[in-house]
């Protein structure tokens, strides 16, 4: 259960970058993302990996960051279908983003809706079984630089699907 302190600051900070934030507080990614006001984040089991997952391949282009001490990734497109064999979750495709995933070492599929410089938005985060985040996948933007309507309503109907609303 994240602190009094790092809940007020979140509620004061929404925007902040997850992963700063962490750091300097010397506390979980997810630490982080559970200290968010209720109203923008809920969070699912691990076990939910594949099938949200599966679902995010259907969005169409999406951004996908991979956030470590050292680099910053993002691949914007479609994500590629996935399927489990040989413990691990693997994109099947030749060319674009492809890869295996540890999907074993998920163990939460948040669903963060906030604002981040000066917009909204819509982000899954997949947690490892360590508090830190595998990946982001965010909902994905419009001509007009907003949230894409459909995403936004599969990402939603995700969230009810496998996450709860956290307790107050």
């Amino acid at each position: 259960m994240p602190s009094t302190d790092l809940k007020a600051y979140m509620a004061d900070n929404p925007g902040a970058v997850i992963e700063d934030v962490a750091r300097e507080r010397k506390v979980t990614p997810r630490a982080v993302i559970e200290a968010l006001p209720s109203a923008m984040m809920r969070i699912g089991g691990g076990e939910h990996f594949a099938a949200a997952m599966q679902d995010i391949a259907e969005w169409g282009e999406v951004t996908l960051i991979v956030h470590t001490d050292d680099a910053i990734f993002e691949f914007t497109g479609p994500i590629p279908a996935g399927e489990i064999g040989r413990g691990y979750f693997n994109l099947m495709q030749p060319k674009g983003l492809h890869g295996h995933l540890r999907h074993e070492r998920c163990a939460g599929v948040a669903f963060v809706e906030r604002p981040f410089m000066g917009k909204t938005s819509a982000f899954v985060a997949f947690v490892n079984a360590d508090g830190g985040i595998m990946f982001k996948v965010f909902v994905g933007r419009d001509e007009t630089r907003a949230l894409r309507v459909d995403q936004l309503a599969r990402f939603r109907r995700l969230a009810d699907h496998i996450a709860a609303q956290p307790a107050a």
